[in-house]
């Protein structure tokens, strides 16, 4: 099976992941995903095949060096698609791009239009792979399983290309931020690895933004609106007194490439009661304390008005993986070298957002991030550039071939 055909499979899987239920996998749909993809290793013929309970799967395949010692690596992509749009009943379509808008779906007036997202003038005379407009497409990252796999063939079908051990490993709930929580680091037996989960052909990744979680609660105090003078405490009111004294220009849409933010994700309130969810982000470590630090002060700014009113509960969710790949830069040159072997230009850029390498780096296994080729990923617009698949496909074989050197 090919490079294209499996990701075509592939999306016709529904893997959406919910953070609500607290079981792992988080939705029953990635296990049926996680046994097709058993099967098909099987079918492989890898070896050390293994599918848990929690939907982690590991192969092998096996090195064809016998002269010297080569360090065993790893390849690892998710199973999950994101919440934030329907993963089922995926219609892909492969479109011969030349230019313009590319209309998705005619009926219900869905376009991919070049004016919002102009990166589509760097495909043109390419062929994408696009959906029908209704639900996001699985890219990220059924387009890092199918590199993955299509590499680990081509390296069977080529026994002239000397290599080591290769690992594969598939997980679940990434795009819920527990894809790492569960992965057997020691199981895995790898010296390092590589997650294919980038964006964009040439996406090279150590460095991610270190992450929070902020529940900030207040509590109001209601009276009946006509005689509530000196009395009602509107904690909506309040609420909105916090929100202001965050700098507006601190947030997504006014940040990029290093600059870390505060982001209000949900707000749910009556006078009796309101609660507000951030994420705070930063690169800098140094700054990601000072941001929490910063909730926690605003809190007592408040409380000092109106006693004992907000509770703050901060948690840690994640940090930055340079920390961890600096010591063995050397994993990173292989990357680089792999994707000039590969006619790739190299963009090494930091990730403004987390991945599963990031914890997989804290748990000893360190962990950077490559291009897969998915564009305007979780939404109704996501597109995949088939020759940005092939190029992330020749990079894996490139750095195998390259270890083995």
């Amino acid at each position: 099976m090919k490079l294209v055909e499996r990701f075509l499979n592939y999306v016709k899987f529904e893997t959406t992941s919910d953070e609500n239920t607290g079981v792992t996998p988080s939705t029953p749909t990635q296990m049926v995903f996680a046994k097709a993809l058993e099967q098909e290793l099987h079918e492989m013929g890898l070896s050390d095949i293994s599918l848990d309970d929690n939907g982690y799967l590991y192969a092998t395949l096996p090195g064809n060096v016998t002269d010297k010692q080569v360090p065993t690596i790893g390849f690892i992509a998710h199973m999950d698609t994101a919440p934030d749009m329907s993963g089922k009943d995926v219609k892909p379509r492969i479109v011969d791009y030349q230019g313009g808008d590319v209309v998705l779906n005619a009926e219900q007036g869905i376009v991919l239009e070049v004016a919002q997202f102009p990166e589509l003038n760097d495909y043109v005379g390419q062929q994408i792979i696009v959906t029908d407009g209704t639900t996001l497409l699985g890219a990220d990252d059924k387009a890092g399983i199918a590199e993955i796999l299509a590499a680990i063939e081509w390296l069977q079908e080529h026994p002239e290309v000397k290599h080591g051990d290769i690992r594969v490993g598939f997980n679940p709930d990434e795009e819920i931020g527990m894809g790492a929580h569960k992965f057997d680091v020691e199981k895995f037996g790898c010296q390092w690895a590589y997650t294919m989960d980038g964006g964009a052909v040439g996406e090279l990744e150590f460095e991610n933004f270190n992450a929070a979680s902020a529940k900030i609660t207040f509590k109001g105090r209601n009276v009946h609106p006509g005689t509530a003078k000196d009395k009602m405490i509107n904690s909506i009111r309040v609420a909105n007194d916090f929100i202001s004294m965050l700098s507006r220009w601190e947030t997504p849409e006014h940040t990029e490439g290093y600059e870390g933010f505060f982001h209000m994700v949900g707000i749910k309130g009556t006078v009796e009661e309101t609660t507000l969810n951030y994420i705070i982000r930063d690169h800098d470590r140094k700054l990601f304390e000072q941001r929490k630090c910063e909730i926690q002060h605003l809190v007592n700014r408040i409380n000092a008005e109106y006693p004992d009113c907000a509770t703050v509960e901060l948690k840690d969710q994640y940090y930055n993986m340079r920390e961890q790949i600096e010591p063995v830069m050397h994993i990173i040159d292989v990357a680089e070298k792999a994707m000039e072997r590969a006619g790739v230009v190299v963009k090494v850029q930091p990730i403004r957002g987390g991945t599963d390498g990031a914890q997989l780096s804290f748990k000893g296994l360190p962990c950077p991030n490559i291009f897969a080729g998915g564009m305007n990923m979780h939404g109704r617009y996501e597109y995949v550039p088939i020759p940005s698949m092939e190029k992330a496909m020749q990079t894996i074989i490139e750095i195998c071939e390259i270890v083995a050197e």
